[in-house]
């Protein structure tokens, strides 16, 4: 069994603060800013990548395959929001499977599953 098979049910949790390029202004219809899709999947593919990085053999990375999230809620710039992943499956070796979530505080903003795909990495020139 691989080291990261050994790390199924292992959870992460990344604490971040909803503003700059994980915003949207929808188009200029909203007053304010608020975590847009993208930002919000974007943190989410962040901690499932930290939260494998260090089950990995050497000279390889993960990269994001898949997205299957729904974005329920809204927050607004400057909320203080959390990413958590879960690994739930490693398939190959080289396939991960994670549940994704975004909250503030007990709210859940979004939810899903995501999937990484390993890769080797050319050494530095």
């Amino acid at each position: 069994m691989s080291e990261a098979a050994d790390r199924i049910g292992e959870e992460r949790v990344q604490p971040f603060t909803v503003g700059g390029l994980l915003t949207t202004d929808v188009g200029g219809t909203l007053q304010v800013p608020v975590l847009s899709t993208p930002g919000m999947i974007g943190m989410m593919e962040h901690n499932a990548t930290l939260l494998i990085a260090p089950a990995l053999p050497e000279g390889s990375a993960t990269v994001g395959f898949e997205v299957s999230i729904k974005h329920v809620a809204a927050a607004f710039g400057g909320a203080e929001c959390e990413a958590w992943a879960r690994l739930d499956e490693v398939i190959e070796d080289r396939k991960f499977r994670f549940s994704v979530e975004v909250r503030e505080g007990e709210r859940v903003l979004g939810t899903g599953i995501h999937e990484r795909r390993l890769i080797q990495v050319p050494p530095p020139e």
